[in-house]
């Protein structure tokens, strides 16, 4: 077995061997620039379309209702910006969820600046948004609704579909941020009702630095960057392609092997829950048992920090998180976590392990192993953790 067991793949993955392959005549030999008008660059402009398409089947879209970004961060950004301008004169409300990632909710925060009105979604214990309170909080001057895919913390799919047609039936635009949904569960923007969608190449086993929005055609959105014609005009700057190859490898690969990953993972995850709540005490699951990702484990253990716990796991050649790698180093408890109703003490002692199909059902249990010492050795520095005993042994 490795001596590194890497179990933070929500936070990104390792770049498949043969995702390096194929950018790499893209480097080198084919180097030149597809808006270029010669023959040598028009043969690289047709591997970016064929990238595209590739995608553009993958989620049930259209070649031209995909245009490339620099990411996760950028399409959320994008999506929620362009729609806001573009549709300002009909309203300035949008609606979204608590649980969001930070690329939205930031997002939020800084239209909010701008005059815009923010609805912030409360979610239940597993951080599931509730259609009926969804479709309570529609105004008139209601534009988007964006509530996430799947949450990069707890993993909880949400009730995208349901979603989706709610905002159609009063004809508001629907964006899900899908960065952590995409090709590791089955996606169609047609029969979901999905209008703009966002993704990530690095959490498919793709290069980092690219993404996608997608973007339903007839739905008029303002140019997140301004400049040249790339991507019809809406998003100018010189075309990543070594980037987007890799993105449309990787998508092809994803889509190829989404049913057996899906299998497998799920098999894993459930075996590594399973263990944690018969073996170490105290420890309370975060998100949905069922409607979840199948690489996704997420629990707070009591009377614990989880910084600590990160760094003993490390020490262990053990990889986790305990959230999102964009809020690492924060102080601050998970707003995820908090939304769903853990109290502060609680949330603090978070632990994410996300899968992928190179982990191994040794390496999970070996990580279970290890977690149950590390958790029994920071126990036994609490006196929390004593006291508590103490009163549930005079009861």
């Amino acid at each position: 077995m490795n001596t590194l067991i890497y179990l933070d793949n929500a936070a990104t993955t390792r770049v498949r061997p043969e995702v390096v392959e194929a950018m790499k005549p893209f480097f080198e030999e084919q180097y030149g620039n597809p808006s270029s008008t010669y023959t040598f660059a028009g043969k690289i402009h047709e591997e970016v379309e064929n990238a595209r398409k590739t995608i553009a089947d993958f989620i049930g879209a259209k070649p031209k209702e995909i245009f490339f970004t620099a990411g996760g961060s950028e399409s959320d950004n994008w999506a929620l910006k362009g729609i806001a301008f573009s549709q300002r004169e009909k309203g300035k409300h949008i609606i979204t969820s608590k649980i969001e990632h930070h690329a939205i909710l930031n997002t939020c925060s800084y239209l909010e600046k701008l005059g815009m009105e923010i609805t912030y979604l409360d979610v239940d214990q597993n951080g599931l948004v509730d259609p009926v309170e969804l479709e309570k909080a529609i105004r008139p001057d209601t534009i988007l609704i964006s509530v996430m895919f799947a949450n990069n913390e707890i993993g909880t799919i949400e009730p995208v579909k349901e979603i989706g047609r709610i905002a159609h039936e009063h004809g508001i635009l629907f964006h899900t941020d899908a960065v952590q949904a995409y090709g590791h569960v089955d996606i169609n923007v047609s029969d979901m009702n999905i209008d703009l969608l966002s993704v990530s190449g690095h959490k498919i086993n793709g290069p980092k630095g690219v993404g996608f929005l997608y973007v339903r055609s007839g739905i008029r959105i303002e140019p997140f960057v301004h400049g040249g014609s790339q991507e019809r005009g809406k998003r100018a700057g010189t075309t990543n392609v070594p980037g987007i190859i890799g993105l449309g490898k990787a998508s092809e690969i994803a889509r190829d092997t989404l049913e057996s990953r899906k299998a497998y993972e799920s098999d894993l995850r459930d075996h590594l829950i399973e263990r944690i709540e018969k073996e170490i005490p105290y420890a309370l699951l975060n998100g949905d048992r069922t409607q979840r990702l199948p690489n996704n484990v997420n629990f707070c253990f009591r009377f614990i920090e989880g910084e600590s716990l990160l760094i003993l796991l490390d020490q262990n050649g053990i990889c986790g998180s305990s959230g999102s790698a964009c809020t690492s180093g924060s102080l601050d408890p998970s707003h995820v976590l908090l939304a769903i109703g853990r109290p502060h003490e609680i949330a603090h002692g978070s632990l994410r392990l996300t899968l992928s199909e190179d982990n191994t059902l040794e390496e999970i249990d070996v990580t279970v192993d290890r977690l149950k010492e590390i958790v029994d050795r920071l126990r036994s520095m609490s006196p929390l953790y004593e006291d508590f005993v103490k009163k549930e042994e005079n009861k």
